[in-house]
């Protein structure tokens, strides 16, 4: 299996294949990300990837591993991406 790229590596990338500078690549990734944390509780999309979304994740019953017992889960909130069928539909081929 292949290794995933490091950052390095993808800004690298993207800015050969766009013939833009690294440091402009470099803005425009810091600015997406700055703006997918402000905008991620509505929902955010990046068009062909997938979608950030915030989701209500229920109460519910788990174990101890360490003691067998049984402990309540509580509710609570978290963070998904949802990828997005053209992306899943690429990679899974």
């Amino acid at each position: 299996m292949a290794k995933a790229m490091t950052k390095s590596q993808i800004l690298k990338t993207l800015a050969e294949r766009t013939d833009l500078p690294k440091k402009q690549v470099v803005a425009v990734m810091e600015e997406l990300a700055g703006l997918a944390y402000k905008e991620a509780r509505n929902g955010f999309t990046i068009p062909g990837i997938g979608k950030l979304v915030v989701v209500n994740r229920k109460a519910r019953m788990g174990r101890n591993p360490m003691t067998g017992e049984p402990i309540r889960i509580p509710a609570k909130r978290v963070l998904r991406f949802r990828i997005a069928k053209a992306a899943k539909d690429a990679v899974m081929k």
